[in-house]
This record gives structure tokens, sequence and C-alpha cells, in this order.
């Protein structure tokens, strides 16, 4: 009877860890029940350059996320990466005259809670349990609404 009791107890407190919405770091995970919207935020990081060949050593402040659905079992990856440049040509084409296009990565992303989903529908259906895994090197703020 003891070691039900204490099992159960393991369990209750593994599950109410792992249900709390805040910063979560680099390998760990959090989750939201039947949320209208989910708020991720990068953590603001400023790229730590190493010093070789401009490679950095936490991923130039980019995160990286896995986003799990109950409702329908399937797995988005999301990236955030608010110090990436992704502009197409980084200054004005003196051949062709273009000015640069694009701009910097996104720091947030919002999902929001949709309606009236078919079976084939999977990124925006975020009823049931949405489990969101931290697979980079920075941390994100995540929001539970």
């Amino acid at each position: 009877m003891k070691k039900i009791l204490l099992l159960t107890a393991i369990f209750i407190a593994s599950t109410s860890v792992a249900a709390f919405a805040g910063t979560i770091t680099p390998g760990q995970s959090t989750s939201c029940k039947d949320a209208n919207a989910i708020e991720l935020e990068v953590v603001k990081t400023a790229p730590a350059y190493s010093g070789k060949f401009g490679h950095t050593t936490n991923d130039r402040g980019t995160a990286n996320l896995v986003v799990w659905k109950s409702s329908n079992y399937t797995t988005v990856p999301i990236s955030l990466g608010p110090n990436d440049d992704n502009r197409v040509a980084n200054a004005t084409d003196k051949t062709t005259g273009l000015a640069p296009k694009g701009g910097m990565g996104a720091s947030k992303v919002t999902l929001g809670k949709q309606t009236e989903f078919s079976r084939g529908d999977s990124i925006g259906d975020i009823s049931g349990t949405v489990k969101i895994t931290n697979t980079g090197a920075i941390g994100v703020n995540v929001d539970c609404k």
C-alpha cells in the first residue's frame, strides 16, 4: 500500500512540474491543456561569438522547439531567431540597384485556438494537451492563456 501511495505521489509531482508555464531551458518541457492561446517567446540573448569563423556558442540566440499536440498526435518544429538576418541582399546591389530584402527573424509567436478542424488539419489545432520541448540552446518563455 505504501508503494502505491509513493508512486502516486511521484506521478502527481512529475505531472505538476511538467504542467507549468514559464521559462523552459534547453532540454526541458512544459505543457498546456485546453489553452485558447499559447505564446512562445525567446529569452533575449545576444549571440556569444567563439571567435572561430564567426561561429557562436549559443546558436546565434535562436530558440528551437518541438510542439506535440494530443488532439491529432502530430509534432511541429518551431524556430525563433530574433538575431538571424534573413535578408536576401545584405547591401544594395551595385549592378541592379536592388535594396536589401527581408529582415530579422521572429522573437515571439502565438498559437491561437481555432475551431472546426478536419482530420487533415494539424498545425493550428491546440485543443487538448500541447507539449512544448526546448531542443535548442536558448531558453524560451511559454505562456498558456
